[in-house]
């Protein structure tokens, strides 16, 4: 489990990570999530150890990264897949890390299998594409047998198969009860891989709970519906909390109402209804929502890229 309390960072006058309390706890996926500048990365250095905090703690199963006395065996962590000597293979590479914990030759070879490297072993990092090196620093990570794991940009580079293969290796690990820490900007990733979120803008939690839940109640919720007669819906539906309009495919998007009084109206209406459904909004719409005021850097509204004056 990680736990930081009040924890902050600040580098002269900037505040990174300002006063953040929040728990990643054993036996879920918890995405962590926010904008460029948001102090993602500081907090995941904080965790492990390679920033010291101004002030406030964190833990790692109970204690400060400092103070384990084999610390591969307790976090596994890839921050950076290009820190790794470019003059090495990938399997000297996991031996020397190895053999600052006694680990065995066996294990760097299972971890290198376990990541798809076994054909690649031999070869020299530094001819290693993007993807290949996510996978080394995966199985870096992985290389103690850690209780709790924590992966920042993990599918960074990877093909479809890789990106699928961390999925299922993340939800594998927290179903094994470990503690699962992931970072990514890949929204349609996090929204199919994590349980649990964590979201920071400018040094500070803006929200923590279940995926689903932030979801709700960052987003509204629609109810589209099918019908011969969207004329009628559309006046049997108004209101003052409703809004309702015709989508180009014919569809009608009624939001302000639940399914059930759609339902309710057009059959009093006599109005017959092809399809009733509830379209939730997704996670890259609730991100959006939750640190629209947090965005350290914003591109400007229009560009004048190739333009004629």
């Amino acid at each position: 489990m990680i736990a930081a309390e009040a924890l902050v960072k600040r580098y002269g006058t900037k505040v990174a990570v300002d006063a953040i309390d929040l728990t990643v706890k054993p036996g879920q996926v918890t995405g962590f999530l926010g904008p460029n500048g948001a102090g993602k990365s500081t907090t995941m250095r904080m965790i492990v150890g390679l920033d010291r905090p101004t002030s406030g703690t964190v833990e790692v199963n109970g204690r400060s990264y400092r103070e384990h006395p084999a610390p591969l065996h307790e976090v596994g962590v890839l921050l950076d897949a290009k820190a790794a000597h470019p003059g090495r293979s990938a399997y000297k590479h996991l031996l020397s890390i190895a053999a600052t914990h006694h680990i065995g030759a066996s294990r760097v070879r299972e971890v290198l299998g376990l990541a798809g490297l076994d054909s690649v072993a031999g070869k020299r990092i530094g001819g290693f594409s993007l993807g290949m090196g996510q996978r080394l620093g995966i199985a870096a990570a992985l290389l103690g047998d850690p209780e709790t794991i924590i992966l920042d940009e993990p599918v960074n580079g990877l093909d479809p198969e890789g990106v699928r293969w961390v999925r299922t290796l993340m939800k594998s690990l927290a179903a094994e009860g470990r503690t699962v820490l992931l970072s990514s900007h890949l929204m349609s990733e996090m929204a199919q891989t994590a349980d649990q979120l964590i979201v920071i803008g400018r040094g500070r939690v803006l929200a923590d709970g279940p995926i689903n839940e932030i979801i709700s109640r960052a987003t509204a919720s629609v109810i589209r519906v099918r019908t011969r007669e969207a004329e009628r819906l559309m006046a049997a539906t108004t209101g003052p909390d409703a809004t309702v309009s015709v989508l180009a495919d014919g569809a009608v998007e009624i939001s302000g109402l639940t399914a059930e009084e759609v339902a309710i109206a057009a059959a009093g209406a006599g109005i017959m209804l092809h399809e009733v459904a509830t379209v939730s909004g997704s996670l890259e719409e609730a991100y959006i929502a939750l640190t629209a005021g947090e965005v350290e850097y914003r591109s400007s509204d229009t560009a004048a890229t190739g333009a004629r004056r």
